[in-house]
């Protein structure tokens, strides 16, 4: 065990130390938390596969006292350094794919050219296999009986988490944060899109029992129908929606717990940061006008916590990097603070 006597939980965070300026190591870390620095199928803004290594930055600047968890940092959190050749990889890759998705932008026929299938293949082959890649990963803390955190990296992260948590917990749902659906079959020709996240995992987990998506405010036709068709599979709570109800007199513990109704016993987080108002991740890869507040969201998680639900795990993704003060990585760090200590102290 990690000897807290001589640490000043008060004083300035030490940047030797691990994320938020912590003395643990992975072994004796209750939560371990792996970063995908990993943003091939971005689609609009790029920068978040750098974002591990600024939230890691940003997190010294967090104060250690969370009085609603009873200081459940102190059972151990600790971050893993980004694997340089994932990194690697995706920025590989990322080239590849912004210049596939400038040649068929122009209508041009793919079939026609047998660099970009070539690179197509590439792209949809090297998915697969960070996918696989996580969900080792993963599965081999799962069984050294670690609570699991994912850092992103784009929103396609996840999905061999989703994998690995299934093999441990069983039957379980999602609760997704998130501006946008991402229930596209592939974008852009990218089987493994960040718009497609959810549309795989409910493909290729069945495990995962229910989605209940909140937030959302950007979406195509495609992903409105299958909500429609998924008998109740995907619950989506609109923006719109929740904004016109707020409106009208309800109030957010009312909605909140009719969302928290519709989740399983088991209950994973998948928290795409632009499902927060944009002022609070303007560098986000798609911001979209809207979203919640941090604190809204912190209320319905412990709404799922209060209700008795088991909160089995977490991904944060999206985070952006730019501006002179980083405000991306200030609220993504606090944004992971705050999951952490609710994941343990669920747990403990």
């Amino acid at each position: 065990m990690t000897d807290l006597s001589h640490f000043d939980s008060n004083g300035p965070s030490n940047p030797k130390n691990n994320i938020f300026g912590l003395p643990f190591t992975e072994e004796d870390a209750r939560l371990v938390i792996l970063p995908i620095p990993w943003e091939v199928t971005v689609s609009y803004g790029a920068g978040t596969s750098r974002s591990c290594e600024h939230v890691f930055h940003a997190s010294m600047q967090v104060d250690l006292h969370d009085g609603e968890t009873a200081d459940a940092w102190k059972q151990g959190l600790y971050m893993r350094q980004p694997d340089k050749k994932v990194l690697m990889k995706s920025d590989y890759l990322r080239k590849e794919a912004e210049l596939y998705i400038n040649f068929t932008s122009k209508g041009e026929i793919l079939e026609k050219n047998s660099f970009m299938c070539k690179s197509l293949k590439e792209i949809n082959e090297g998915s697969a296999h960070l996918n696989k890649w996580v969900y080792e990963q993963t599965k081999s803390l799962l069984e050294k009986d670690k609570l699991v955190a994912v850092l992103g990296g784009d929103h396609s992260t996840p999905l061999g988490f989703f994998k690995a948590i299934a093999e441990k917990h069983g039957d379980f749902g999602i609760l997704q944060i998130d501006a946008h659906c991402d229930l596209r079959k592939s974008y852009e020709d990218f089987v493994y899109s960040h718009a497609s996240i959810m549309y795989n995992a409910l493909q290729e987990v069945p495990q995962l029992k229910r989605l209940v998506q909140v937030g959302v405010r950007d979406y195509s036709q495609e992903e409105w129908e299958f909500i429609q068709n998924s008998n109740y599979q995907v619950i989506t709570y609109f923006d719109k929606d929740i904004k016109e109800r707020s409106y009208e007199g309800q109030s957010w513990k009312q909605i909140a717990e009719e969302i928290v109704s519709h989740l399983p016993e088991k209950v994973y987080i998948s928290f795409d940061i632009d499902g927060l108002d944009p002022k609070l991740c303007p560098n986000t890869g798609t911001p979209v006008p809207g979203g919640f507040e941090t604190e809204q969201i912190f209320y319905l998680l412990r709404r799922i916590i209060q209700s008795g639900r088991q909160f089995i795990g977490f991904d944060l993704v999206e985070i952006g990097v730019g501006g002179e003060t980083d405000w991306d990585s200030n609220v993504g760090a606090r944004v992971l603070w705050k999951l952490s200590n609710l994941l343990v102290a669920s747990n403990s």
